[in-house]
């Protein structure tokens, strides 16, 4: 039997097993901020399976040394990183590895417009539904139970593995930057984000940013006479969309995303202003999201996008005197764009190959995850993982199968990267000792 047939008869073995601890990840409610208990859960898994464990706070003087840090708004305090490392016996005779999945999911509001628990990880079908179960526990089950079918198979990898739980992945990428102050590196990085099985070649850049405009408040008899914030603030979202549609139909595209029809988004996501309806709104605040091509500095992006509100302030009659505010914080994530024929990608093809029919395709993905933080110090990372749909949306679900095939292509790919220390013992027609 080969080492990889092997593998594969462990992973099915403990699929039902795989299922219910993805069912247990997604019971965690791991919003921003609550990620200890889940992470707690992580480790403990990861102590199962013999890995040696190292569950840390990132260190706020070091990760801002870090390319990639950005600005973050709550402290890290009781919000442990996790890292399970399996590290070789001997010289290494392959390359090293991380594994990297994230436990941070967004809101799940408005829970109305949910038809099932967002917290309860209900399977229907070949579907397990939930918020986070896609993007990406999902992922996070399928990189563990690859790793233990490895272990359970007996083999012992060429190279150091690392599997490494972060958060912070959906506002500003200081997990992954934290194991990499931590000092935890490899020869390549694999992300499980539900692009369905295919490999991201390229991706944008994303800035977050707030904006802030004072208005002059009053009752609204008076509101001829006084000044709303809220629709000053939507004097700067106009300049915003403007902005967006020049990037994207103007502009030259990056060649990546020529066959993109609209890669760059900047989206108003969140918008706070007033508080009573008969009350002329004397603050309004928002936030928005905005994407950019590789190779572009996010400094640069941050000059431009000021300058522009600011222009457009100054030719306000109220905003040329009480200048919006405008600050960025969160992802400050440059784009990153690999080369198709890096070693990296010729692995994972041929794991690929081990389990699917059809060739793997690459693709250029509209947004940001955490293979920005690795590949800008020197980190070669890559995404591939399952597939479901509704991120980021009410009902999310994963498609189980693909799953199972994603915890498949995982093992084949440690097995080729790291390479098999004992291979040896694998061999169906080793020598047989003959005794005198």
């Amino acid at each position: 039997m080969s080492i990889v047939k092997k593998v594969f008869d462990q992973i099915d073995a403990s699929w039902t097993e795989e299922v219910h601890f993805l069912q247990k990840l997604g019971r965690f409610p791991s919003t921003l901020g609550n990620e200890a208990a889940i992470q707690q859960f992580v480790a403990d898994k990861y102590k199962e399976l013999g890995l040696n464990t190292d569950v840390f706070i990132p260190d706020e003087e070091e990760i801002k040394k870090i390319p990639g840090y950005g600005p973050h708004e709550l402290p890290y305090e009781g919000r442990p990183v996790v890292v399970g490392k399996w590290e070789t016996k001997g010289k290494p005779i392959g390359k090293s590895l991380i594994l990297q999945g994230h436990i941070d999911v967004v809101s799940a509001e408005p829970l109305r417009l949910w038809d099932v628990d967002p917290w309860a990880a209900k399977i229907e079908g070949d579907r397990m539904y939930g918020r986070g179960i896609c993007d990406m526990k999902a992922g996070v089950a399928a990189l563990i139970y690859a790793v233990q079918a490895i272990k359970d198979a007996g083999i012992e990898l060429g190279a150091d593995l690392f599997v490494q739980s972060v958060y912070e992945e959906e506002v500003t990428g200081n997990g992954a930057v934290a194991t990499i102050a931590k000092g935890y590196k490899a020869d390549a990085c694999l992300i499980p984000e539900p692009f369905g099985p295919n490999a991201v070649a390229s991706q944008i850049g994303v800035l977050l940013m707030k904006v802030r405009v004072t208005g002059s408040g009053a009752h609204v008899l008076g509101a001829n006479q006084a000044v709303n914030a809220i629709e000053k603030a939507y004097v700067l979202i106009e300049e915003l969309k403007k902005y967006e549609y020049e990037l994207n139909y103007i502009r030259a595209k990056h060649p990546s995303f020529q066959e993109v029809d609209h890669p760059l988004n900047v989206n108003i996501g969140v918008i706070q202003g007033g508080d009573w309806a008969s009350t002329v709104p004397a603050d309004c605040m928002f936030e928005a999201r905005v994407g950019f091509y590789p190779d572009i500095d996010p400094k640069h992006v941050i000059n431009e996008i000021t300058d522009r509100l600011m222009k457009v302030a100054d030719n306000d009659p109220w905003l040329c005197n009480m200048k919006p505010e405008i600050s960025f914080y969160g992802h400050h994530a440059w784009g990153v764009d690999l080369d198709r024929d890096h070693d990296i990608f010729k692995c994972l093809k041929k794991a690929h190959s081990k389990v699917h029919r059809e060739p793997m395709e690459y693709l250029s993905v509209t947004a940001t995850v955490d293979t920005a933080a690795y590949n800008i110090n020197g980190i070669p990372a890559t995404c591939y993982g399952p597939a479901g749909k509704n991120i980021h949306a009410p009902n999310e679900w994963v498609d189980l199968p693909s799953v199972k095939e994603c915890t498949k292509v995982y093992a084949a790919y440690i097995l080729d990267w790291c390479g098999v220390r004992n291979e040896s013992e694998f061999l169906e027609d080793k020598p047989k000792l003959i005794k005198a």
